[in-house]
């Protein structure tokens, strides 16, 4: 695993935490997109900041911690855990804790060109309308 890659994943994590949509969109190409679930990609830098705002505004004081890097044929896995509590705009007030990944392909500038990410949503779901189980 290249230092240089997991810096770069490091980056990517405290971007997330920063309250700053545009510091997450700086990581992916011009063209780059971002598909969480399977469900239709953002693409570009303004609509992947777009996403990224509707997670920061859901959770005012959202964490994205850092879990690891490994690389997989010719993409790297970016393993992340979020914390947050769900007190934006129409929020629930429960605290949430899941994890996921996201799948990158980076462009020869290092950019994220494309990035799958995927969490297990029927779990955020419950946690929104319940809470955190107490043992996580």
């Amino acid at each position: 695993m290249s230092a240089d890659n997991t810096a770069f994943a490091e980056r990517y994590a405290v971007a997330w935490c920063s309250g700053e949509p545009v510091l997450v969109a700086a990581f992916f190409a011009d063209e780059g997109w971002l598909s969480i679930n399977g469900g239709e990609p953002a693409v570009g830098r303004e609509a992947i900041a777009a996403v990224a705002r509707d997670f920061m505004e859901a959770f005012p004081d959202l964490v994205v911690s850092f879990d690891g890097l490994e690389e997989r044929d010719d993409r790297l896995l970016f393993h992340w855990t979020l914390t947050g509590t769900h007190t934006g705009p129409g929020g629930t007030g429960n605290a949430v804790r899941f994890s996921g990944h996201e799948s990158w392909r980076l462009d020869a500038e290092g950019l994220i060109a494309e990035s799958l990410g995927h969490y297990d949503e029927a779990e955020y779901r419950r946690q929104l309308e319940q809470g955190q189980a107490p043992d996580r």
